[in-house]
């Protein structure tokens, strides 16, 4: 798509919505705040003749949209909302690292399979800034240009992925050996197995004033909102693990000082702390807990936090916050369905196979996952390797006469 300009206001919801979207599709946008450019909200006033609905999305043909929905969103960027067919053999459900190196193994084995993304396909690696850890690549690799690689291969072998369209819930068909599931659009689809690789999403605080500063001064993903900060005196990162140090050295290249405040201690690799500790942009704060967010007109203005050991409250006024403490499974569809352990995360036996027959799961949303790429990858693999053995089986008992 040519360049896309949003006009909105980081107090409104479905602005932050539409930025995800498009963040999650790798589109590229011009932001605007109507807040404080005085000739952005006049001209939302002027295509609207004297209204102010946001976001007032302007696409590079000249056409707009006024708070549209995700599916609006969606159809204007050309994607496809409906599978092209009703039943396959192979449904896999969660378009990144692990779903798609699945997918991927399948076409090769010649097995029919649709995957479905409720975002984009990519995953987290594809609003990950750099990706130093991925075997073939010794000087590291963006990713997304990673996940537009993943994508780009399933695409070559004829993989049908239906992106923006989530599955909101799977139920097993004994009488036809099948899975049916029932995609947000209404659509049911049907395959003779399944592979769960939805992957996870990123943890909030769950503090006072998180929820009503998300996307005005409050972030989860510094390669989607980090530059945006350009020229800012200091960005405040919560989280001393591997991602949390990760994204503060990204960031440090839009603001003057960055600081990380860590509820225990560092957990980040050696090589990551060693960074840290000798970049003269950083401070670090450990032992230490957030214990509100301070909005004013809209906006973050404060940030409240205590030490853990001496009760001793601190008050900081960065100009954002990115917020990396840990990965919730997204398994809210398979409630009730599937065996979950207490975090939420799917159970799977040895051969990857889910408490439902011919559901199978993969990636960061399986229990005892390791949750880093390689592994997603290779679980993805796995996975299918044991799906083809499931339909080998499947189509053998299925070629026996009912009076046998």
């Amino acid at each position: 798509m040519p360049q896309i300009k949003v006009y909105g206001a980081p107090w409104c919801p479905d602005c932050r919505r539409a930025k995800k979207f498009l963040a999650e599709h790798r589109v590229g946008y011009e932001w605007i705040d109507i807040d404080a450019d005085p000739d952005g909200l006049a001209y939302v006033e002027r295509v609207q003749n004297g209204g102010r609905t946001i976001p007032t999305i302007v696409f590079g043909d000249g056409s707009m949209l006024f708070e549209p929905s995700n599916n609006e969103l969606a159809v204007k960027l050309g994607l496809s909302l409906r599978a092209e067919r009703e039943v396959y053999d192979l449904a896999i459900v969660g378009g990144g690292p692990a779903g798609l190196a699945a997918a991927i193994y399948a076409a090769r084995e010649g097995i029919d399979a649709i995957v479905v993304d409720r975002s984009a396909p990519g995953g987290q690696a594809g609003v990950t800034e750099q990706v130093d850890n991925y075997p073939g690549f010794p000087e590291g690799i963006g990713g997304a240009e990673l996940a537009d690689r993943f994508v780009a291969q399933a695409r070559r072998y004829g993989v049908e992925i239906l992106s923006a369209v989530e599955v909101a819930s799977l139920a097993r068909d004994d009488a036809d050996d099948a899975v049916v599931l029932t995609l947000g659009t209404g659509q049911q689809i049907c395959a003779s197995a399944v592979i769960v690789a939805t992957g996870s999403s990123y943890r909030r605080l769950g503090v006072p004033g998180e929820d009503d500063l998300i996307g005005a001064g409050v972030h989860f993903c510094a390669t989607c909102d980090g530059p945006f900060y350009r020229g800012a005196g200091e960005l405040l990162v919560i989280g001393g693990g591997n991602s949390g140090l990760e994204e503060g050295l990204f960031l440090a290249q839009f603001a003057d000082r960055i600081r990380i405040v860590s509820h225990s201690g560092l957990t980040a690799s050696q090589l990551l702390q060693e960074k840290v500790a000798t970049h003269p942009q950083f401070v670090v704060h450990t032992d230490t807990e957030i214990t509100e967010f301070v909005a004013a007109n809209g906006r973050l203005h404060e940030v409240v936090a205590r030490d853990r050991a001496t009760g001793e409250e601190m008050r900081w006024q960065p100009a954002g916050v990115f917020v990396y403490i840990g990965l919730d499974p997204n398994t809210g569809f398979l409630r009730g369905t599937i065996e979950l352990d207490r975090w939420g995360f799917v159970v799977t036996g040895d051969t990857l196979e889910t408490s439902l027959p011919g559901v199978y799961a993969a990636g960061d949303v399986r229990a005892d996952s390791t949750k880093q790429l390689g592994s997603a990858v290779g679980d993805g693999i796995a996975a299918l390797l044991h799906v083809r053995q499931y339909l080998q089986r499947l189509g053998q008992a299925r070629s026996v006469p009912v009076n046998a």
